[in-house]
């Protein structure tokens, strides 16, 4: 599984949004409210490390069980899991390592994963999250782009050997049997690493405890590369910190004397400590920050049931742990309702859980209600930019709040709809969202122009996504900037006619795109996968949509796909630029 090997080295071995005009903009400003919001708290920022966060939480919480990773058969409590994570700072230290390096994370979901994470902190370092599924010329792309001084690698992923990928990018590193792995100079196990007891490092570890300061670079994720090559986030301590405390409090994962968090607990015993299903890959800031740093700073314990999302281990995982928060995408809900083996198990402990990285549907809405158990779920929005998230719905909001929102903002996050001029636009239109707070990343890890593109000297950020804001202060996503359809000179958003397609009795998913078309410029085509064992042609889609969207969103082209079709990052998001190279190739369309 985890072959717990090193790699040390140095980098030098590497060979259109709807236009308003402007007089009509200023006549509706002065009689309709602006798109802005602000989460005004009373709660104050933390500003703390994430190493200073680790060693509170195991003064308070030590004995209380940590991590589990059950394909491991791993189970750490807090004090456990600390003496792990200072072993592996003391090693890391002991390379000769210094504040501010970048140290990469190259594998699945694995207890050796979090140990790093934690590990990197202490030790004062930079983490960077490697995409587990990278090949060789992506690999080389993400260690060189930010100076990658140390690699912790699994031993392969899915098949894949990671040595055998590394030692064609590095020539120096030691050959061998491609089963049988030879160390040498630069690579060592996990274990010799991690096994050093050198008080002197210990001493050394406190004093980086206070030197680092919560502003000071913690974690690189790169961006999913939904639209190209991805780029790397540039995370602090205190983007990091407060986006797992203020998401932990909206999951009222610690309560607080308010109304809110007293009518929720009391189905939620005094006794009863918040135990996480966490699927989603560690790589990606779901798992690291909503998944572990959440909930070591809330006192939690984690699971995390396979080393990539297996929905049969994730259900058993629920059933043998009892936990009763559960994590995951659209996609991964639908895979585990639809699992074959979903009767088998016993959901009654779940109660509560996090929705994010897609819109969704009601139907899948209900099921996760009524069949999970988990009535008091939220949706979460977010970016990796954003630490990552910034709108979330509460644990105790209306149904059709959780279908048609993602709720209100984080505390402390400012929030704002623009259009192309970057104009704020007033309540209930679509625009540009744009975020300001706490929660925007440094910058893009040595990449200037990128970075000014999407934050402004004013400090906000540009998300790229179409949304609206209603007098509520909520917010409706309706879909990425750059997916947007221009059909005639009419504005199409894909999430609206995925929505609707996801009522239709037959549809399991879909995926809307727009492809070229000679006359109207685009035209709309829709992907669908259908429920197992369910059959359905295009004209009864067509005939599903008369009368109910309008005529000139009701796709041109529908084509049936299998799961597999759908090109995927590795945290499951729908890569929509591939879609449209497929389809353009499959229906024979000029660009």
């Amino acid at each position: 599984m985890f072959s717990k090997h090193f790699f040390h080295f140095s980098i030098n071995n590497f060979k259109n949004v709807e236009k308003i005009s402007k007089t009509a903009i200023l006549r509706f400003y002065s009689t309709a409210k602006w798109s802005y919001v602000h989460g005004a708290s009373a709660l104050p920022l933390m500003y703390k490390t994430t190493g200073q966060i680790l060693e509170e939480s195991v003064d308070k919480y030590g004995d209380r069980t940590a991590f589990i990773f059950p394909k491991q058969d791993v189970r750490k409590n807090y004090r456990e899991f600390y003496s792990d994570v200072k072993s592996l700072a003391r090693g890391l230290l002991a390379l000769g390592l210094r504040t501010g390096d970048r140290v990469g994370m190259w594998g699945p979901n694995t207890y050796e994963w979090v140990v790093a994470q934690f590990a990197s902190s202490l030790a004062g370092l930079i983490f960077v999250t490697v995409n587990p599924a990278y090949e060789q010329d992506e690999l080389a792309y993400a260690l060189h782009k930010v100076g990658v001084r140390c690699l912790i690698a699994s031993n392969s992923y899915r098949n894949r050997s990671y040595y055998e990928l590394l030692t064609g990018l590095l020539p120096g590193l030691p050959k061998g049997d491609k089963n049988e792995l030879n160390f040498g100079k630069g690579v060592w196990t996990y274990d010799e690493i991690s096994n050093g007891d050198d008080s002197k490092l210990d001493k050394k570890i406190r004093e980086l405890n206070t030197f680092v300061q919560a502003d000071d670079p913690a974690n690189i994720l790169f961006t999913s590369g939904t639209t190209g090559r991805p780029k790397g986030a540039t995370l602090s301590h205190f983007n990091i910190v407060n986006n797992a405390y203020f998401i932990g409090k909206r999951m009222n994962y610690d309560k607080q004397n308010s109304v809110i968090n007293a009518q929720n607990w009391r189905e939620w015993p005094e006794a009863t400590t918040t135990v996480i299903c966490c699927p989603p890959p560690l790589y990606h800031c779901f798992g690291c920050i909503i998944g572990s740093l959440a909930s070591v700073l809330h006192g939690a314990t984690c699971v995390f049931p396979s080393t990539a999302f297996d929905a049969k281990m994730s259900l058993s995982s629920i059933h043998d742990e009892k936990c009763n928060s559960l994590y995951g995408t659209p996609t991964m809900f639908v895979d585990m309702l639809s699992n074959s083996n979903f009767d088998k198990y016993d959901y009654t402990s779940l109660r509560t859980g996090i929705m994010a990285g897609a819109t969704c549907p009601i139907e899948l809405c209900m099921d996760v209600i009524h069949k999970m158990h988990m009535k008091n779920f939220t949706l979460l929005y977010g970016t990796t930019e954003n630490s990552p998230g910034t709108f979330q719905t509460t644990m105790l909001c209306e149904l059709d709040d959780r279908v048609s929102t993602v709720g209100k903002v984080h505390d402390h996050v400012e929030a704002k709809i623009i259009d192309e001029h970057d104009h704020m636009l007033p309540i209930e239109t679509t625009g540009e969202l744009c975020i300001r707070g706490h929660c925007v990343m440094l910058n893009y890890w040595n990449d200037e122009r990128q970075t000014n593109e999407v934050i402004g000297r004013d400090g906000w950020y540009k998300t790229g996504d179409l949304a609206s804001i209603d007098a509520n202060g909520r917010l409706k996503i309706v879909g990425r900037r750059k997916d947007l359809i221009i059909r005639g000179g009419e504005n199409i958003y894909p999430a609206e006619i995925e929505q609707f397609l996801h009522t239709h009795p037959k549809v399991c998913d879909v995926q809307v795109i727009g492809v070229p078309d000679k006359r109207l410029g685009e035209e709309v085509c829709a992907w669908i996968r259908l429920k197992e064992g369910e059959t359905c042609g295009e004209q009864e889609i067509r005939d599903y949509c008369m009368g109910k969207i309008t005529y000139f969103k009701i796709p041109r082209y529908i084509v049936f796909k299998h799961q597999s079709d759908f090109p995927v990052t590795v945290t499951g998001k729908i890569q929509k630029y591939k879609m449209r190279e497929v389809a353009v190739k499959e229906l024979n369309l000029s660009i």
